[in-house]
């Protein structure tokens, strides 16, 4: 594996940054892409989830930016509001090595307005998803004469959700001239269209197309009764933490709630949600408060889920592309993972390509525990104070610490955003700490805490 500091391309800022946070060698996507990227290459990528691709694109377009130039100069391009965040995270950690980088995200649920005031003031670097770009630009409070670098991620995802027109439109925006980098897991023909469309003799890299045979292990399970057969793979499988995928809406909400009937601390995710509600529930089971998720296939992409012991397909996926994608979310860098696909005789005709690869297994050989519960130790409280109040993780691991007198073995993870501060406690704690927060005060100012 190639160290970053090879790149001569990169000054020691970036390669300090990189370093603290603890990227220290390239994948194989970053170490085909940077450089040529870098040298204003055009390139068409396919790159599988979890591969790194983020940071392929992400440390030539902060280089490349020009910071006494307040105006946009890289625009990427997203399918989710979920992925949006999660590469705005990501560049945002990168470009820490060069002060006032703007980076500004671009999607709905949140207020139009509220973007339109950012932009008025200045970004270096967009992310959002063609709807929201969209808007801006035909309301005239988004403009994209400076754009250099045009970056679709995930472009597959996008064509699938009809946003072909879209992303047309946004780059017919831009100057002709500017570099095209378009990455996608996977490479149907309507891909290369788009690509012989935005791309000038591109550079092709196909790199971790297939998800490592050794990596994920894949079982199928026919049944008659799926929440039953459910409930068993949970009983003997015993998983840290589980993403369950439904294809629609009100089968998220059934299932999730007869999970929790059965006292399982599960959460649902689905397009319907408010924005602030998504980002919850992400937060929630990423922390461990709820260890079940059950998703329609918002999650399959663009959700930054780490360690996920166990995927599955309790409703079947409609095609090949999706299931990829779905059991792409385990066996995620250098981890193993396990997924599952629970299917009915009526469904052995539309799942035979899943059958075909995937070993069949039978239900009545699990070891099941009927005790068994994914129950969670900890629960998560919010304080209304985040990045924008100077609110930093250790501020509030050392009040709740020295202050309150937690012991360090009873907080969890603790998430900053913006706006807010998410905290996951033992659930022993929580209401010392609620009541502790009502007089103790952190960096000498005092924040509102409540249980979500």
């Amino acid at each position: 594996m190639t160290p970053f500091n090879t790149l001569t391309q990169l000054d020691k800022a970036l390669l300090d940054t990189l370093e603290a946070l603890q990227f220290t060698t390239m994948t194989e996507i970053q170490a085909q892409s940077i450089v040529p990227a870098l040298e204003g290459r055009d390139i068409l990528a396919q790159s599988k989830t979890g591969s790194g691709k983020t940071l392929a694109f992400g440390i030539p377009a902060v280089v490349q930016t020009d910071i006494g130039n307040n105006k946009p100069q890289t625009m990427v391009v997203t399918p989710t509001r979920e992925l949006a965040e999660q590469v705005a995270g990501e560049l945002r950690k990168i470009a820490a090595c060069k002060p006032n980088l703007k980076i500004l995200t671009l999607y709905g649920g949140v207020p139009l307005r509220a973007q339109a005031d950012s932009l008025a003031k200045g970004a270096h670097i967009l992310i959002g998803t063609p709807g929201r770009i969209q808007d801006h630009l035909a309301k005239g409070t988004l403009t994209l004469e400076n754009i250099r670098t045009l970056i679709l991620d995930e472009a597959d995802r996008m064509l699938d959700m009809g946003f072909h027109d879209e992303i047309m439109k946004i780059a017919s925006n831009m100057p002709k001239q500017k570099q095209t980098l378009l990455f996608s897991a996977t490479f149907p023909p309507k891909i290369e269209t788009l690509a012989k469309k935005l791309l000038k003799n591109p550079l092709i890299i196909k790199v971790d197309t297939r998800q490592a045979e050794d990596k994920i292990e894949e079982l199928v399970y026919e049944t008659k009764d799926k929440f039953k057969t459910l409930l068993a793979l949970i009983q003997s499988y015993k998983p840290q933490s589980l993403l369950i995928f439904c294809n629609t809406k009100a089968e998220v909400i059934s299932l999730a709630g007869r999970l929790h009937e059965r006292g399982h601390a599960v959460i649902d995710i689905h397009g319907d949600l408010e924005q602030k509600e998504r980002n919850e529930a992400v937060i929630l089971f990423t922390n461990r408060s709820k260890r079940i998720m059950v998703a329609t296939d918002v999650a399959s992409r663009g959700l930054d889920i780490k360690d996920i012991s166990l995927v599955i397909n309790y409703d079947l996926p409609f095609d090949r592309e999706v299931y990829i994608h779905r059991i792409g979310r385990t066996g995620r860098a250098d981890a193993t993972g396990l997924a599952i696909s629970l299917y009915g005789h009526s469904d052995s005709e539309k799942c035979s390509w899943i059958t075909f690869q995937a070993q069949k297994a039978e239900a009545k050989a699990l070891r099941i525990d009927a005790s068994f519960r994914m129950m969670s130790q900890f629960d998560t409280i919010c304080l209304n104070g985040g990045k924008k109040t100077k609110l930093r993780a250790g501020d509030i691991l050392g009040t709740f610490c020295k202050e309150i007198g937690i012991d360090n073995t009873q907080i969890g993870k603790i998430t900053i955003t913006d706006t807010k501060s998410y905290v996951a406690l033992h659930h022993t704690v929580i209401d010392q700490v609620l009541n502790a927060l009502k007089r103790v005060k952190i960096k000498k100012k005092k924040y509102i805490a409540w249980k979500l």
